[in-house]
């Protein structure tokens, strides 16, 4: 990583969490990486509340980690799409991706351990075959790699952002207009390390683009595209224009639903096949509880 101009001034930790946001590492890991040596800026090494200036060369050799033993489960899946080299799944609400703290098991992961036999050591150790996320209680599409080549081809197309990744959301109040794009950087709530927010301090890019599908008196229905995936984009988004998911625990308004989350479904995954090359689209249909929740507004 080499710094420019935008980055210059910010104390070394806290520049690389945000960029290791994705790996779920935390400042206290960074900060231990850097002054146990494994962070070093133009081959020297520094303390953690060092200020980085344009130009400054940053390597990052993270320590090996323990081995952490994932335990294949038996829990059912929706399996859209499979063949040797990728997986599509249809996650259901309150599922977690992976395992972390709180969610030891239980998880995608442990599910496609057992469902894939030969999925161990593709994308790492805690992650096997997982190319990128949804939240627990955000239901639908998401793709899995089954080996190396797949992992690689599935990773860099969503850096690219070629993936077609389409989702529906209920959100507060009347979207007056038809459809837009919301081009807004996120980063991490200074004031809370566990959540996100719209800041120029740090922010990562981020383009959220949204079409109205029906309006339902204070609710709006909407379809939102993603051009980049950063975490919480959409739920943090939407409030950041004033019309937040409905059921959104963390940025949403007060419940007036009765989904035990966020009203948030991704309906479509596109892709080009790891091997072949061939564009791959899928479709989820929304869940029951969600198709309910708007049928009784339809209903109002």
């Amino acid at each position: 990583m080499v710094i420019d101009d935008q980055g210059a001034g910010e104390r070394l930790d806290k520049l690389l969490t945000e960029a290791l946001e994705e790996e779920s590492v935390s400042r206290t890991q960074v900060q231990e990486w850097i002054r146990s040596g494994h962070v070093q800026v133009d081959g020297r090494t520094v303390k953690p509340n060092y200020k980085v200036v344009p130009e400054d060369r940053i390597s990052v050799t993270p320590p090996p980690t323990e081995s952490t033993e994932i335990e294949p489960q038996d829990i059912a899946l929706d399996v859209v799409y499979e063949d040797s080299d990728v997986i599509v799944i249809n996650k259901p609400r309150g599922m977690v991706v992976h395992p972390a703290a709180g969610h030891p098991d239980g998880t995608l992961v442990n599910a496609l351990m057992y469902h894939c036999k030969d999925l161990a050591g593709v994308g790492g150790e805690l992650r096997p075959g997982i190319v990128h996320r949804i939240d627990k209680d955000t239901t639908g599409l998401l793709m899995a790699a089954k080996n190396d080549l797949a992992h690689h081809a599935l990773a860099d197309q969503l850096k690219a952002h070629t993936v077609t990744r389409k989702y529906i959301a209920l959100v507060h109040g009347n979207l007056p207009h038809d459809h837009g794009t919301i081009d807004a950087p996120i980063g991490r709530d200074p004031q809370d390390r566990k959540l996100f927010k719209v800041t120029d301090r740090g922010g990562k890019h981020a383009v959220t683009h949204f079409a109205v599908l029906e309006r339902l008196g204070d609710y709006t229905v909407v379809e939102l595209k993603l051009e980049t995936g950063r975490t919480h984009q959409i739920r943090v988004h939407m409030k950041y224009i004033g019309y937040p998911l409905a059921g959104d625990p963390v940025y949403g308004r007060n419940k007036t639903i009765a989904l035990p989350g966020q009203a948030l479904h991704a309906a479509v995954l596109g892709f080009k096949h790891p091997r072949s090359g061939e564009y791959l689209e899928f479709e989820a249909s929304l869940p029951d509880d969600m198709r309910h929740e708007l049928e009784g507004l339809r209903q109002r």
